[in-house]
């Protein structure tokens, strides 16, 4: 009698299959500078979207306004997720506590509980027990099915399943410090300065356009971004970063709202986590020279990866 053999599972592809440490090494320098630069040119850019719709009131530019805000909204995200790996800023501490205060917080996020578990996406990614999976996993989907969920996004649903969320989550820590476990105190403190600055300009109403992103377009931003780093890959069930994650060559015009601080190079920071995101489009272009994707497929722009994703 013969016993059948599992048969065996495949090794993890890594960077250091192709990459020296020494290579890395210049790839995963921090810059403190560059950390501050990012997180002010993001705040900066909200402000300006506020001080526009402020001295050109319309229903045009509310709506422009809260679209511009929802891509915001997503570079907090992106700054917060870098904080995250402690990426940003080469302090730990300075990753921890300005990631939280000045990149989740104004997003209704909690870093430490972020970071935890897209740790455990980095580490099963290509496997099923990859947490994030249900938010890409059915991809392709047809374009009737995409048009419900973009329904969803755009008139709040979704948005409001999220606050939901976050109360749940953050309900047992109510009564600690905001500096601490209590990030629900963490986001009231920070949108109640923000409430409270336009109060004290006379334009108290504008601040209604951070919630209602939030609700809507950031939702719809968000959704867009994780079909774009996973869904409809080669193999979601491979390994290979190559064959599970992708990377989405976007043009200028894309990036304020989909692709804020190099969030397309999705492939090569699942290469390497530790790699800053003002370093990612380097290292994208030094794999490239290698050979390490000659195989690799980069779809340009969002219309033509969502043409795969999403098809008629």
């Amino acid at each position: 009698m013969t016993t059948a053999t599992a048969e065996p599972t495949r090794r993890p592809v890594r960077i250091t299959d192709f990459v020296t440490p020494k290579e890395l090494a210049s790839f995963t320098e921090r810059s403190d500078l560059r950390a501050i630069g990012a997180i002010a040119f993001n705040w900066l850019m909200v402000v300006l979207i506020f001080a526009g719709v402020a001295m050109f009131t319309n229903p045009i530019t509310i709506l422009v306004g809260i679209a511009l805000l929802g891509g915001r909204q997503l570079g907090f995200a992106a700054l917060m997720h870098d904080c995250g790996h402690e990426t940003l800023f080469a302090n730990k501490t300075a990753n921890l506590h300005v990631g939280q205060w000045l990149c989740a917080y104004p997003i209704l996020s909690d870093l430490p509980r972020y970071a935890a578990g897209h740790r455990r996406h980095h580490a099963l990614a290509g496997t099923q027990d990859d947490p994030d999976l249900p938010n890409y996993s059915k991809y392709p989907i047809s374009r009737s099915s995409f048009g419900r969920k973009v329904m969803r996004d755009l008139t709040g649903q979704t948005g409001w399943k999220a606050l939901r969320a976050t109360w749940r989550r953050g309900k047992a820590g109510i009564f600690g410090a905001p500096w601490k476990e209590n990030a629900l105190g963490g986001h009231i403190i920070v949108n109640g300065l923000m409430f409270g600055a336009f109060l004290m300009a006379g334009e108290g109403w504008l601040y209604l356009m951070w919630p209602a992103s939030f609700l809507t377009t950031y939702m719809l931003i968000a959704r867009l971004r994780q079909v774009a780093e996973h869904g409809g890959t080669p193999d979601l069930y491979d390994p290979d970063p190559r064959l599970n994650t992708r990377t989405t060559i976007v043009r200028w015009f894309e990036k304020p709202f989909v692709a804020p601080f190099n969030l397309n190079y999705h492939l090569e920071h699942h290469f390497h986590s530790g790699i800053p995101f003002y370093n990612l489009k380097a290292f994208h272009d030094f794999l490239v020279a290698k050979g390490v994707f000659d195989e690799t497929y980069f779809p340009v722009g969002y219309d033509q990866l969502f043409s795969e994703v999403v098809p008629a």
